[in-house]
């Protein structure tokens, strides 16, 4: 299962600090409400949430360093892409995994998937047991429809106030967090529908 859809920055910007990373959307699927210890069942709803938030921003924190070193490591920057390249920069994303160890900031083993896109970074946490490549195939798909429909590359790209059609692009692509396997057809179906959800 997939624990938690965000969408963060991957490059510096002027307001943040050298190393911060700022989560421009998170959608959680599976609280650990059920792991909770007796310590943080006495915290508020707002605690709660507060906690969450800090929960995803280790995690982009952490993909940010991943990313960079990526791309340090391959020597060439990332292509600066206008909008309607949205395919080109897909596919000049960087990619990987990075392992989250129990404890940091999950209370288990968790991988954390990631997409590069020019200074954007789409990141899928997923349980330690769950199929690799098709997270990443999901986590593709999902990039490409919301650079693609939302239009993120280009100026004005605000991905705050289109969480709405976000949300709906996760309730048909990862229903509940789930991974879909998709045979021919039904993918292409589902492309239909979600044209047709982003064209209203």
């Amino acid at each position: 299962m997939v624990r938690c859809f965000l969408i963060h920055t991957v490059c510096p910007l002027s307001a943040l600090s050298a190393g911060d990373s700022r989560l421009l959307y998170c959608r959680l699927f599976a609280p650990e409400d059920g792991l909770l210890t007796e310590q943080l069942r006495e915290l508020s709803p707002e605690e709660r949430r507060l906690l969450r938030g800090e929960k995803a921003a280790v995690v982009a924190r952490q993909v940010r360093s991943a990313v960079s070193l990526s791309r340090e490591a391959s020597g060439r920057p990332p292509v600066e892409a206008l909008p309607g390249e949205e395919a080109l920069a897909l596919q000049d994303a960087s990619s990987g995994v990075v392992r989250l160890r129990a404890g940091d900031p999950f209370s288990e083993d968790m991988s954390a998937l990631w997409l590069g896109v020019q200074s954007l970074g789409f990141t899928l946490v997923c349980e330690p047991h769950e199929n690799l490549l098709l997270a990443e195939g999901t986590l593709r798909n999902l990039t490409r429809h919301c650079l693609e429909h939302l239009h993120m590359l280009g100026p004005g790209g605000e991905v705050l106030l289109r969480s709405n059609r976000i949300d709906a692009l996760l309730s048909r692509l990862l229903p509940h967090g789930q991974l879909l396997f998709l045979n021919h057809r039904f993918a292409q179906s589902l492309e239909k529908d979600v044209a047709a959800y982003m064209a209203k």
